[in-house]
């Protein structure tokens, strides 16, 4: 099972400390191990978890996608915030939070997200790409796919 939740966000040009942007970034995060850990009461916190850290950034969300073992998120960002801040942003305070409200998070994995992620500006991400990503978790860099059960 997978949520989706989709805002309308029309585009519109914004402005930031002198400058004039229109900023749109997809990042996508898999669970540790890709464990099918992102469901029921967990998945509706980490919903309202992404939301009020966008909030607190001044963030908006378009695009939330919640599967059982990724995460994917369209964000509009400020020009200040680089990909990597946005993505560890939305990985640190989720991780935190929901590994204190959900004990059995803890007690089956060392952290709930793996080290990686995927991030694509606005007018760059294919439907491929994305799945190339999360297809892709088990391998390690410079070996062979490496296979493993899901649970």
């Amino acid at each position: 099972m997978c949520i989706m939740i989709v805002v309308t966000a029309t585009r519109s040009i914004r402005r930031y400390s002198g400058a004039v942007y229109d900023l749109g970034l997809h990042v996508m995060w898999c669970s540790k191990y890709r464990r099918r850990v992102l469901g029921g009461s967990v998945a509706t916190r980490l919903h309202e978890l992404i939301e009020q850290k966008a909030a607190e950034k001044g963030w908006e969300i378009a695009t939330l996608e919640i599967a059982p073992d990724h995460v994917r998120v369209f964000v509009r960002h400020d020009p200040k915030a680089s990909a990597s801040y946005v993505a560890n942003q939305f990985k640190g305070f989720t991780s935190r939070v929901l590994r204190s409200e959900f004990p059995h998070l803890k007690s089956r994995m060392p952290t709930l997200w793996s080290s990686s992620f995927f991030v694509a500006s606005a007018g760059t991400l294919s439907a491929d790409a994305m799945e190339k990503y999360i297809d892709t978790q088990w391998e390690r860099p410079g070996s062979k796919k490496q296979g493993g059960d899901n649970s």
